[in-house]
């Protein structure tokens, strides 16, 4: 048990007191709310048959990605593709084609910023390092693939968020939607992170491992920006390393998939996580070279 205080300020009147309580014990039970989720990923959110139920999701939905391979040329499309979605999704104005003549022919887009340049580059690299890396998930590996996407973009690239730096995400009514889990937490709930997917990494799918290690992470925030992107890179390694194929995300689904994580983060729902990751599988199996 731990014990949390607020301080509320001194000689106060009674009804501003009263007023400062009712918003302190709100932010009080976000937090408590928020530390729940992060602690236990999976086991005390879904029941015996909502676990098989899932399984039989996949089995019936992703008949065929086990033996689903992708040629370099395979790869090389889905490293343009996944650059290009993966940083849309968070507001990049570089386009698809764009991505395409930089991967290809090192040919710049003259109209785009140099942090959007940096960032299409460090995710092909990133995409390129999980291709060889033989680590599943660490906290190590965390911090590295956010040093690779944003190494030449943000000054803090590859470090998590430093004393003091708090996220919490409100919409325009006031209501907190999303609350990082907090700056001094942010290790030591990796590291719980990585120990569950050590100790299940043989006991459910692959895409169960990779939904809820995706869901996860981004509820825990730990980097000051860039989760987003870092979350779906860390997806990708499991189902890589697992021997199944990457998935993109792409951005005509950004909608849906914010709303998967909102899904996770309020009700422990990992079901429409699965359901977009097979949604995106189907879509690559149509577009791979046949062989």
């Amino acid at each position: 048990m731990k014990k949390v205080r607020k301080y509320l300020g001194a000689d106060l009147e009674k009804e501003t007191l009263s007023n400062l309580r009712k918003q302190a014990e709100k932010e009080l039970l976000e937090r408590a709310k928020s530390s729940e989720l992060i602690s236990d990923p999976l086991n005390t959110v879904l029941s015996a048959d909502e676990k098989k139920s899932i399984e039989e999701l996949i089995k019936r939905k992703g008949r065929g990605l086990d033996v689903l391979h992708l040629s370099e040329e395979d790869w090389k499309r889905f490293t343009q593709d996944f650059a290009y979605s993966t940083n849309a999704i968070e507001g990049s104005s570089v386009t698809s084609s764009e991505v395409q003549d930089m991967l290809k022919s090192d040919k710049w887009p003259a109209e785009r910023t140099r942090q959007e340049i940096a960032e299409t580059y460090g995710v092909a690299e990133a995409v390129k390092y999980l291709r060889k890396t033989k680590e599943h998930l660490s906290v190590a590996l965390i911090q590295e693939l956010h040093r690779l996407v944003f190494s030449n973009s943000l000054s803090y690239a590859g470090n998590f968020r430093e004393k003091g730096v708090e996220v919490v995400v409100v919409d325009g009514s006031g209501n907190v939607i999303h609350r990082g889990a907090p700056q001094k937490d942010v290790v030591r709930r990796l590291k719980e992170l990585t120990e569950w997917y050590r100790k299940n990494k043989n006991v459910y799918h692959p895409i169960v491992l990779a939904g809820v290690v995706h869901n996860q992470f981004e509820n825990i925030h730990p980097f000051r920006d860039g989760n987003g992107r870092v979350g779906r890179l860390l997806l990708n390694n499991i189902l890589i390393k697992h021997g199944m194929p990457p998935v993109n995300i792409e951005l005509k689904n950004r909608t849906e998939y914010y709303g998967t994580l909102q899904a996770y983060e309020k009700e422990g729902d990992i079901r429409p996580t699965i359901e977009l990751i097979l949604k995106e599988y189907r879509n690559l199996q149509r577009h791979v070279t046949t062989k």
